[in-house]
């Protein structure tokens, strides 16, 4: 029994097998496809910006890496232990962009450095910044759009997000932690309950995206998925419904 399950046990709280339902009902058939007409007028916005925030400037992206690929996929691995030393805020500026900023501009569209299923990007990504040089303690969204900070929360969320994430001392000790959450309409848009199985793809392409830039610029990262998702939603204001946390990860 897992430990999440173990404590679900515990409080006397039966998992129904409800992820076993979704993988059989979520199939796709031959000869069973339906033929749905997209509403492009429905279609939801594929940028969540915060205008009324105060703006954090990034500094302008420039490559930092000088490590192969080859050398980052060997060396990859998770780090679960940081020292108190604070993060370069160039080295920020390139993680976020690097995990799932603008890569291109073509033809009115912009793509970005991780794939997404209909190029629909339904993950968001926000940090609670612990120690990162010239940027406050907080919480913060990053303007994918035009790659700088929203400033959602000043303050010290280093124990709240380490709670959140059952107790994990790293989240508190990292100098950021990047958390990713779905605005699940926007696949939905398209691909309707079979939605959920792309948006964790999309996830997991972003945070491997960061995990090898991370190791690239020697710094170590984790990423989790054992968290309390509504508390964690709580810290960065999000709804939990129609957005939601999916994945976490420290970087330092």
């Amino acid at each position: 029994m897992s430990k999440l399950h173990s404590y679900f046990h515990d409080l006397g709280i039966h998992m129904d097998p409800v992820g076993d339902k979704f993988q059989q009902e979520t199939k796709y058939y031959p000869g069973k496809m339906s033929g749905k007409r997209l509403d492009w007028a429905s279609q939801p916005d594929i940028y969540k910006t915060y205008p009324d925030c105060q703006i954090i400037k990034l500094p302008h992206i420039t490559p930092l890496a000088n490590m192969s690929l080859h050398k980052a996929l060997k060396q990859r691995k998770s780090i679960r232990g940081y020292h108190n030393t604070p993060l370069n805020k160039k080295a920020l500026s390139y993680l976020l962009w690097a995990s799932t900023g603008i890569s291109r501009r073509e033809g009115g569209y912009e793509f970005r450095t991780a794939p997404s299923a209909g190029a629909l990007y339904p993950i968001e990504t926000y940090l609670v910044v612990n120690n990162v040089e010239n940027v406050q303690l907080g919480v913060y969204h990053y303007n994918i759009q035009h790659h700088y900070l929203e400033m959602l929360k000043e303050g010290d969320y280093s124990e709240t997000i380490a709670h959140a994430a059952l107790d994990q001392g790293m989240c508190a000790d990292a100098p950021v932690v990047f958390i990713w959450t779905a605005i699940f309409q926007r696949m939905k848009w398209k691909y309707d309950q079979r939605a959920y199985r792309y948006i964790y793809l999309d996830v997991g392409h972003i945070a491997e995206n960061l995990a090898l830039t991370a190791t690239s610029l020697r710094l170590g990262s984790c990423q989790i998925g054992s968290l309390f998702d509504d508390e964690v939603n709580q810290v960065i204001d999000v709804d939990g419904t129609e957005e939601s946390v999916v994945f976490i990860s420290v970087v330092g």
